[in-house]
């Protein structure tokens, strides 16, 4: 591509007649080189003087990219692949709900995230749509995985279901959580009010958090996913399979950080990974389940 633009050229791109151009030449009110008694124009100058002539009652911060940075749910596969696949993505693990509300703010380019909707049987797409209809954002599958509680070795409360949580020294999420959510759902179909079970305070941050509470007992039990109880080697009750999903600006989607940590998802050291830390179905990781705008 040439970076340089003859006058007919600039016209084509700006759709006007070329007499508006030396127009524009005269009042210095485009970029311009005069080289050898012929007008050149640079490119790059020219696609910026257009960009800066936009006229945008949303402000600077609506047009600019939001910072690479994924938010939202926290998941163990995907903050390793994150970190391995060199993607120089940024996290803030804050919740499902605190993601999209980071999305939509713009703060944050993608989300993880994991809501069931009682009402739909869906995951995430009722709160994607509502909060972002008509928005140029896309939703893809990251992984089905299983909800559960989390308890010591050799399960010594004898814990089966949510039924038997009522008097259990319990570990919550932040209410921002999809867990958080997802508890409130289980105790409800379970007949167990929240104020019968032992809700310890403060909440844990991450899926790695209610394990620690439960390996040094601080907790009987907690929610998460089974990968959590794998790794530090604690003893798992299978609850609810769940979809975790992606949610991301489109035009990010495609931008190398994103597609770093996608490409590194189709490697065998990535696969591996998973297969080692297991609680992970990824048949479906990258399936679009969302396009919107």
């Amino acid at each position: 591509m040439n970076p340089f633009l003859t006058t007919r050229e600039v016209a084509d791109l700006l759709r006007v007649k070329e007499r508006k151009i030396y127009e524009l030449v005269a009042a210095q009110a485009i970029p311009v080189s005069r080289v050898t008694g012929k007008m050149l124009f640079p490119r790059d100058l020219v696609e910026a003087w257009v960009r800066r002539q936009v006229e945008f009652t949303g402000g600077a911060a609506g047009l600019a990219p939001p910072p690479v940075v994924l938010a939202g749910s926290h998941d163990p596969l995907l903050e390793w692949a994150i970190r391995e696949s060199e993607s120089e993505i940024a996290t803030f693990f804050g919740g499902s709900l605190d993601g999209l509300t980071r999305v939509t703010a713009r703060k944050a380019f993608a989300a993880g995230m994991h809501v069931f909707d009682p009402d739909t049987g869906a995951f995430n797409l009722s709160l994607v749509t509502n909060e972002l209809a008509g928005q140029p954002v896309v939703m893809i599958e990251w992984a089905w995985r299983i909800q559960g509680l989390v308890v010591a070795t050799g399960n010594p409360r004898g814990l089966a279901s949510a039924a038997d949580l009522a008097g259990v020294r319990f570990i919550p999420r932040q209410p921002e959580a999809g867990s958080y959510l997802l508890l409130r759902h289980l105790l409800a179909e379970a007949g167990v009010g929240p104020e019968t079970v032992e809700m310890l305070d403060p909440p844990a941050r991450s899926e790695a958090d209610v394990a620690q509470h439960v390996l040094e007992g601080r907790a009987d039990a907690g929610l998460a996913v089974e990968t959590a109880a794998r790794m530090y080697r604690l003893d798992f009750v299978p609850l609810f399979r769940e979809r975790y999903d992606l949610l991301v600006w489109r035009r990010e989607y495609f931008e190398p950080p994103m597609q770093r940590l996608l490409a590194f998802c189709a490697s065998a050291a990535f696969r591996r990974r998973a297969a080692e830390i297991g609680g992970y179905d990824l048949s479906g990781l990258g399936a679009v389940r969302y396009n919107g705008g």
